[in-house]
């Protein structure tokens, strides 16, 4: 097999933690058939990432200058990976699962006439790369490989699938640079906003207090807030509470929002359908407060609190204040 790419997006200037997770599945599939990974990263602070790249795995690195902001045109960033994939064939290329790779994916494996895979937990090697993924709400669990070996395949990462790769002091890695040719836009971008928040990002985090229809109003998720800032936690929501226009929608957990796979989960007046559960079942431990009694998230809960959230989730953020500050 020829090499396995990971290509990486910087935030604010840093690496996000699913970096280094990909890292651990490239080098998973790069030692078990003798390729070499390479990194491919861009955006702001992408040179100053190489070092860390290189200790974590990656036994090159390529800066991709793009003009403009790269986070906000997905056609540059696939079309600058479809120009150095067309001239070096590598054998895969991981992106992390999210908003911004579901655009970038599809149209590199389409500029590429390769496959593309979505949402992969696992991978391996047997002759060929095999990806794992777990489609119909986690209900089967699918290994897809190619049919060519020699084929390329693009798949995405879930965050969080993956252990992240400690760095190896001493270790290198080559660094190069390549400047993507601009890319006619069919659009003018004027502005890019961006929601500035000193929470950890959802995706990613190891803790998540998630909100539903329960909380009645915006003014709920306040009493989750104090409970998340105790925690060191994300916030999350359900598709409920997105619909009512409580919290921005980029906090929606479950199938048609953010997949995550925390440590803890604690879902806090979400009844538990079968959309939200396929979003969180990767959980390590899911909590859940709601004072019906037969709501269905009690079902796939590991711990449950049958009660009224606005005095449960009160004291626990109480108890849990004391216990940190003990």
């Amino acid at each position: 097999m020829s090499g396995v790419w990971v290509g990486l997006e910087t935030n604010n200037g840093e690496l996000r933690s699913v970096a280094f997770e990909m890292l651990t599945a490239a080098r998973r599939l790069a030692d078990a058939s003798g390729a070499q990974v390479c990194a491919l990263v861009w955006g702001e602070g992408a040179q100053d990432s190489a070092k860390a790249l290189g200790e974590c795995g990656a036994d090159s690195v390529v800066v991709v200058e793009l003009s403009g902001d790269a986070s906000a045109r997905p056609a540059e960033v696939s079309a600058a990976l479809a120009q150095l994939a067309a001239e070096q064939n590598p054998s895969v290329v991981l992106l992390a699962d999210g908003a911004f790779s579901r655009s970038v994916a599809p149209a590199l494996a389409q500029r590429l006439s390769a496959s593309f895979v979505a949402d992969v937990i696992d991978v391996a090697f047997d002759g060929k790369p095999v990806f794992t993924r777990l489609p119909y709400s986690g209900k089967v669990i699918e290994r897809v490989a190619p049919t060519d070996a020699s084929a390329l395949t693009i798949a995405s990462i879930r965050p969080k699938a993956f252990e992240a790769a400690q760095p190896e002091e001493g270790r290198t890695a080559g660094v190069s640079t390549f400047a993507a040719s601009p890319v006619a836009a069919a659009r003018v971008l004027q502005d890019v906003v961006r929601a500035v928040s000193e929470r950890v990002d959802l995706s990613e985090a190891d803790v998540v207090v998630s909100g539903g229809r329960g909380l009645k109003g915006p003014e709920g998720f306040k009493v989750l807030e104090e409970l998340a800032d105790v925690l060191g936690a994300a916030i999350g929501a359900s598709r409920p509470a997105i619909d009512e226009g409580w919290i921005d929608a980029q906090y929606q957990v479950g199938q048609t929002g953010k997949t995550v796979a925390p440590s803890l989960y604690i879902a806090c007046g979400i009844s538990g359908s079968i959309q939200h559960m396929a979003g969180i079942s990767a959980s390590k431990y899911i909590v859940a407060i709601n004072k019906d009694p037969e709501a269905e998230i009690f079902a796939q809960a590991d711990y449950g609190i049958v009660a009224d959230l606005f005095e449960a989730v009160p004291l626990l953020t109480q108890q849990m204040r004391d216990m940190l500050q003990a």
